[in-house]
């Protein structure tokens, strides 16, 4: 049995906690929260012991991995301290606000010995792995073009201060944005290696970001663009195109998965499933637990996590110099 601390013990910090519940090869042994009362109530609902300083729940002899769902620009101290301590560490996504903090991230897993997954939980959830197999049938080729996009209410009743500040690692593009551009990536099955784009604040008094267009060009050849809005008021949209060469794929989390070809759409049975973030959630903690047990490399490395941040970063240089921006370390390894 796997003991786990939740260092940031809110809303997402839940998500995990109902979903560890699920895996038998894991425990919620503690979690952390800087409010003492905010802490202990989530530790009466969810087990464990309760912390209100990350530090002494990582002296928790206890806990065997962490997951870390603080505020972005937290990551990195954290996940050093928690990889020079021996911990296995699930980090949110983004892996970090920039690439440098990303770094020190790697470079203290690697001195560590422990495992580093990165959040990105677009690679457990039910439509995107349904896509995946499809792809990796052969039966459509491979994808040649992919448009993904996430579009959605922008202040939900978690938003807090950090995530209106773009040194902090917030806005639409690194907060949720980010989903449709891993998905993209992750069914492309290329890295990225130039990255053009466009973005804005339209909707909302803040100094980050609530919309961006990115166009990606792959280390193939081959193209595909992102939509990240994050509006006033509107109705969610949250779907995928995939053109592939002999066939075209629609992943669509209301509607399920349907593949195009001769002209008609085909649903995918069994590509949809009530409260999937919570079963991708719970499939991203087996696959950890996976990889701790058998010693197996990380399903989402942190090499792979760089790259999605890598992309973002040259996101908001394009925008700012108006012109395709190359990823010069363009590797998932």
């Amino acid at each position: 049995m796997i003991g786990v601390g939740i260092i940031g013990a809110g809303h997402f910090g839940a998500v995990h906690a109902r979903a560890m519940k699920g895996v038998k090869e894991v425990r919620l042994v503690a979690s952390c929260r800087e409010n003492k009362d905010a802490a202990a109530a989530f530790a009466e609902e969810h087990g464990g012991r309760s912390y209100g300083d990350w530090r002494a729940l990582l002296d928790d002899p206890t806990v065997d991995a962490v997951v870390i769902a603080t505020p972005h620009h937290l990551h990195e101290e954290i996940a050093v301290a928690a990889a020079r301590a021996g911990k296995h560490v699930l980090l949110e996504k983004p892996m970090a606000p920039s690439l440098s903090s990303c770094d020190a991230i790697l470079a203290a897993a690697d001195a560590g010995g422990g495992k580093l997954m990165i959040g990105h939980v677009m690679h457990f959830a039910l439509p995107c792995l349904k896509a995946k197999e499809i792809i990796d049938s052969g039966v459509l080729g491979a994808p040649v073009l992919g448009s993904s996009w996430m579009i959605k209410l922008w202040m939900e009743s978690n938003r807090r201060s950090w995530h209106l500040d773009q040194t902090c690692g917030g806005g639409m593009l690194m907060t949720a944005g980010i989903h449709a551009l891993d998905r993209l990536i992750w069914l492309m099955g290329q890295p990225v290696t130039g990255i053009t784009a466009m973005t804005g604040t339209y909707f909302h008094d803040q100094e980050a970001d609530d919309s961006a267009l990115i166009g990606l060009r792959f280390a193939n050849g081959r193209i595909g663009q992102v939509a990240s809005v994050g509006y006033r008021d509107g109705a969610v949209s949250f779907a995928m195109d995939l053109v592939c060469e002999k066939g075209t794929i629609r992943i669509d989390f209301d509607h399920g998965v349907f593949v195009g070809q001769e002209g008609v759409w085909a649903p995918v049975p069994h590509s949809l499933e009530p409260n999937w973030m919570d079963k991708a959630v719970m499939r991203e903690w087996q696959a950890m637990a996976a990889s701790i047990a058998n010693d197996t490399p990380s399903p989402v490395s942190g090499a792979y996590g760089r790259h999605v941040v890598a992309c973002i970063e040259a996101a908001y240089r394009a925008n700012a110099e108006r012109r395709e921006v190359q990823i010069v370390d363009a590797t998932f390894m």
